[in-house]
């Protein structure tokens, strides 16, 4: 098939970015804007020519510049790595009670802390690493070998032995080894989504642009990773390895300080205080015993030992880790995998989701929306390269599709090269993703390519080509006759047209607003066009480029997911501003914000924009624009910061490398699974496995329920607790030498008792007005002052009849069998506790209190099982210093229970009526 050139004519070579700043070539060698000097500029100031450079020289600069690779740094070591993950104020809790433990003696129950701590360690090591992981995952991305002209001669060389100045000829499928200025191009495109978020490949020339030219609008430049496409280019090397764009982006990962999960912030912030007042108030139960009540030292050492004990919650760490852990199994069956257990938890407390728009909202696919005819509009409904969808015109309904447009879709599934192929049930494109659309559309009329192409065989073509910006294509028809189809930019197309296919000479007036109308709403668009060429013509001429039939114009765009539309508006009810940070034009991300429900459709900022702004004046803006169009991944870092100190949570999605630093400084990374880069995944917390948006409002769901649980067990665990330590004060107090329960049946209670029941609120479902409540303050404590009271309420009614049961019996029974009825009326008492704690205000009388969670019955039979254990087995009497009781004192403590179920249901009630109903936030 021979291939013509096409004498442009006047006004069809593409201006490459209009008016620029040309500077001189040793500021832009300073600065780095190399795509604003002329490409002879570029190549002076690099000492080098097309000829490339010399071996000898090629060398020098290798010493001097080192690899083509990108730094690796300083690891640390397995031993400093696993020693760090016991740097946390949950271990030091964890460490102080298997002191205690230890100082008691008490050497099982140390060894389970412990382990505790071991297992928390280990998991932690696992997981640890995810910049170097994330770095590691961008090296790969380099090219391992490139086509180098090196003293006039092409040669393939390894592509970290390439040098500033090294000229590199690359083609079609290849991988951009080093940042380059572009010095000549035929029919190049490069697919830069993973730098830029553009959603179509980037044509490249070797014009200068702007000097203050956004990344994606540098036309004149290729930088490392990127995929050429389409055509042939060759590039003068201006950068390697660190010093390249995706070597900023390593940097960036590498620096940006990943930030604590609000959960774990509330529970250190709680833990430092529980700890300070323990501390405190042993310390003033050591001096008001020695002086006031004239306890000697060694029994005050095991008193407050044993108040420290009881007072410590041992087991809340490996509840927490539990109930994440539980989170994260529940998220990977919807399709999230869970890279750091606090994750999930943070998701639940998130304020604002900050989304990359392409493949993240939308479906990274080109898709036609609407065709644009002499005499009609059409809409086209269906996303993506499969053939599903339908015509609608305005007014009329799906509708047949009329023979013009039939024309139309035809010219365009014939004047493309791309290839739409059925796969395992999906569609799947190959070649250009512009053209793909306008093949789709000719599927979605009904033609199937490979028809066409027997019926309508291609004779000859002319390529696109940036100069004249269309592509032209010959074919013979069914009767013998010859066709002309033309594909290209609207302005191009219409140069030579003579008029339009319903014989009306062109209005320029009209086409050209259907231009603006259509890229108002984000559309790339493309115009077609015919012409009848004579019988037997079998090649084609600059003459059958001229006196075209316009048939109309298609509006191309990546469409957003369908069910992303409901999901933006379900976290929007639950609370949380949705946001789109991405790399595309502000039309295109304007528009597609619209569909959404992003935004007001109007306000967009782009990365220009916010460079002007301050920290402060960005931290104002952010909160009235929901859009950032053209941003860099320092914009996106900076978005984010200005977020968080506002006091948001942020959530950031995203799938390109240019994602990854924003991934990580965010409270909670999201990356896509299927189409995300590895860079992007490893800098995330949690991976989509599905890459749909709508799996990021069931993690917040999940969260939420995580959190819930979380609370529950935290206000189940602290009454107990609060109850064990006055079982000790009160009667310390009083001046009882006697204590109603010793330290071991105290560690009995916190270690067997107390977890067993609590880990049963880790398997709660979520509560019906989940989502539609609004989030959580992020710096909230983890009591608020409700919280506090009904922690030292139910303490007080858990421990009062044990304290008056004992001294009622004291007497009558031996010291051990009324030590034995003082802990069972505080196991019982916790048990129904335990119903009551299954919703924190709802009411929990039957039957909702004891059905929902078969968890808390299994775990109610459990401890029941421990107790009757601990009351008559020998070995257990001896060991804890119990004895055996009779039914009478089993019915005693049976209703003590049911007497503290009573009074906290009591008590809800009480609150739902003074907060009007929902109760108070606890």
């Amino acid at each position: 098939m021979r291939q013509v050139r096409v004498i442009p004519r006047e006004g069809d070579a593409r201006e490459a970015g209009g008016e620029h700043t040309v500077s001189g070539p040793d500021s832009v060698a300073d600065s780095g804007a190399w795509h604003s000097l002329e490409a002879a500029a570029v190549l002076r100031a690099l000492r080098t020519s097309p000829e490339g450079l010399s071996e000898e020289e090629a060398q020098r600069r290798l010493e001097a510049h080192g690899p083509n690779r990108l730094p690796e740094g300083k690891r640390e070591g397995p031993l400093l790595r696993f020693l760090r993950q016991f740097n946390d104020v949950l271990i030091y809790v964890l460490l102080a009670a298997a002191v205690l433990t230890a100082f008691l003696g008490e050497w099982i129950e140390t060894g389970v802390i412990l382990a505790v701590v071991l297992i928390n360690a280990v998991i932690g090591f696992i997981q640890e690493g995810r910049a170097e992981a994330a770095l590691a995952s961008i090296r790969k991305m380099l090219s391992l070998e490139a086509a180098v002209v090196r003293g006039g001669t092409r040669r393939t060389v390894d592509a970290e032995t390439l040098v500033p100045g090294d000229v590199v000829q690359l083609e079609s499928g290849d991988r951009v080894p080093a940042d380059m200025r572009v010095i000549a191009a035929r029919n190049a495109r490069v697919e830069e989504a993973a730098l830029t978020g553009e959603s179509v490949p980037t044509e490249k020339a070797p014009d200068p642009v702007s000097e203050d030219a956004a990344l994606g609008d540098r036309s004149s430049m290729l930088y490392s990773s990127t995929v050429i496409t389409s055509g042939r280019v060759t590039g003068v090397v201006t950068a390697t390895g660190g010093d390249t764009e995706i070597g900023r982006i390593g940097a960036l990962v590498s620096e940006t300080q990943t930030l604590t999960t609000p959960l774990l912030r509330a529970v250190g912030r709680f833990a430092k205080a529980l700890a300070l007042i323990i501390l405190a108030f042993s310390a003033l139960l050591f001096a008001f015993g020695y002086f006031a009540l004239e306890y000697t030292v060694n029994e005050l050492v095991l008193i407050v030992v044993s108040l420290a004990v009881a007072a410590v919650p041992e087991g809340l760490p490996a509840i927490m880790t539990v109930t994440l852990a539980l989170g994260v199994q529940r998220m990977a069956r919807r399709n999230a995998i869970v890279r750091r257990l606090p994750a999930v938890e943070t998701l639940g407390s998130v304020t604002v989701i900050c989304s990359d728009k392409t493949g993240t909202l939308t479906k990274n696919e080109m898709t036609v929306r609407e065709v644009v005819l002499p005499e009609a509009r059409f809409e086209v409904t269906g996303g993506g390269y499969g053939p599903e969808g339908a015509f609608v015109q305005p007014g009329a309904g799906e509708v047949v599709p009329p023979p013009e447009l039939l024309e139309l879709a035809r010219a365009g599934a014939l004047c493309s090269d791309a290839e739409v192929t059925q796969e395992d049930g999906s569609w799947h494109l190959s070649g250009d993703p512009t053209e793909g659309a306008v093949v789709t559309l000719g599927l979605k009329a009904g033609f199937s390519r490979q028809e066409l192409q027997r019926t309508h065989p291609r004779i000859d073509a002319v390529p696109f080509e940036s100069e004249h910006r269309f592509m032209a294509t010959l074919h013979k028809t069914p009767d013998g006759g010859r066709v002309v189809y033309m594909k290209g930019a609207p302005e191009a197309v219409m140069r030579r047209c003579q008029g339009d296919a319903s014989g009306q000479p062109i209005d320029e007036a009209r086409w050209h607003g259907e231009i603006d109308a259509l890229a108002s709403k984000g559309y790339r668009v493309l115009a077609l066009a015919r012409h009848t060429a004579p019988p037997n013509h079998d090649a084609l001429e600059e003459s059958d480029l001229e006196g075209l039939e316009l048939l109309g114009f298609v509006g191309i765009i990546d469409p957003p997911r369908d069910e992303v539309i409901q999901a933006v508006k379900t976290c929007q009810e639950a609370g949380i501003r949705v946001k789109m940070i991405t790399g595309d034009h502000a039309l295109t991300a304007r528009a597609i914000g619209a569909q959404l429900g992003i935004g007001d459709g109007k306000t967009a900022m782009t990365g220009r924009e916010l460079e002007r702004l301050s920290d402060a004046e960005l931290e104002a803006a952010v909160q009235g624009c929901d859009i950032f169009a053209r941003s860099s991944p320092e914009h996106k870092i900076r978005l984010v910061r200005a977020l968080q100190a506002r006091g948001e949570v942020v959530a950031m999605t995203g799938d390109g490398v240019n994602d990854a630093p924003a991934l990580k400084r965010a409270d909670v990374g999201v990356a896509m699974g299927i189409k995300g880069s590895e860079a992007t995944k490893e800098a995330a917390e949690m991976v989509l496995a599905d890459d749909n948006f709508t799996t990021i409002e069931h993690a917040v769901e999940e969260g939420r329920t995580i959190y819930d649980n979380l609370k529950k067990t935290i206000l189940f665990l602290l009454p107990t607790n609060g109850a064990q330590a006055l079982v000790i004060i009160v009667p310390f107090l009083l001046a009882l030498r006697e204590l109603p329960v010793t330290p071991l049946q105290i560690l009995w209670i916190n270690m067997v008792t107390s977890v067993t029941l609590a880990v049963s609120l880790a398997f709660e479902p979520s509560e019906p007005d989940l989502m539609r409540r609004p989030p959580r303050a992020p710096n909230s404590p983890i009591l608020s002052r409700y919280g506090v009271w009904r922690v030292l309420f139910v303490s007080v009614i858990i421990t009062t009849p044990a304290l008056l049961l004992f001294d009622a019996y004291r007497e009558a029974l031996p010291l051990a069998a009324a030590r034995t009825l003082a802990v069972n009326v505080l196991a019982a008492g916790q048990v129904f506790y335990l119903f009551s704690s299954r919703f924190l205000f709802r009411s929990s009388l039957p039957p909702q209190g004891f059905v929902g969670n078969r968890a808390v019955l299994l775990c109610v039979a459990l401890l029941v099982l421990l107790q009757l254990a601990l009351t008559y087995l020998p070995p257990l009497q001896l060991l804890f210093g119990t004895a055996a009781i009779g039914l009478e004192l089993w019915l005693l403590a049976l209703a003590a229970g049911v007497g503290v179920f009573v009074l906290v249901e009591a008590e809800k009630w009480i609150a739902r009526r003074v907060a009007g109903g929902t109760g108070p936030r606890a």
